[in-house]
């Protein structure tokens, strides 16, 4: 099982299955929505996540007209994504797991736009 929490806590949740995929993305959008040079996620299974609190705080943004970003309206952690026209897929931010197994990264999207001091082992 798998739990996390935005920075301030008042969101929580846990996941009912097993990350498989762990992806570093480089998109311009994910650095400017994280805040660095990479988005660390997942697409996981919708219905084995669940919150444990806080989801009256989420509050999210359409960047495009299909996929939204989902983010705590008080402390601004993004929590996950997901995009209208891939039902049942959320891709949770991976910075935000406190508990359970995460696998190393095994894809890298965007490369054009990753610093080249960064390498995967």
């Amino acid at each position: 099982m798998i739990k996390g929490q935005c920075l301030c806590g008042a969101v929580q949740y846990q996941y009912h299955g097993k990350i498989e995929n762990s992806i570093l993305c480089y998109c311009q959008h994910c650095q400017q929505a994280q805040g660095g040079i990479v988005g660390w996620n997942s697409p996981i299974d919708q219905q084995k996540f669940e919150f444990l609190s806080g989801q009256e705080q989420l509050k999210e943004y359409f960047h495009t007209a299909n996929k939204a970003r989902v983010f705590c309206q008080n402390c601004a952690s993004p929590l996950y994504s997901y995009r209208t026209d891939l039902p049942n897929i959320i891709r949770l931010r991976l910075g935000t797991v406190t508990e359970g197994n995460i696998p190393a990264p095994t894809e890298e999207f965007f490369i054009e736009h990753k610093p080249n001091f960064i390498e995967l082992r």
